[in-house]
């Protein structure tokens, strides 16, 4: 894994923590909250694979001109 990789990786799950601790903090009903992160945590999975989707592509693109 590269450096400008695991330095993606590490701001992408910095960002999250953030997102869910500021939603833990949020004044809201248990259940609302719990589906919430629920959701959201769907949507950045979903997000990750498609980047690391994209990335493994354009690396084997650059991999074949070379």
């Amino acid at each position: 894994m590269t450096k400008n990789t695991k330095i993606a990786l590490s701001l992408f799950a910095a960002a999250a923590a953030g997102a869910v601790i500021g939603m833990l903090l949020a004044p809201e009903k248990g259940k609302d909250l719990r589906k919430k992160i629920k959701d959201g945590t769907g949507n950045l999975t979903d997000d990750l694979l498609s980047t690391i989707k994209s990335g493994k592509a354009k690396i084997q693109e650059v991999t074949n001109k070379a």
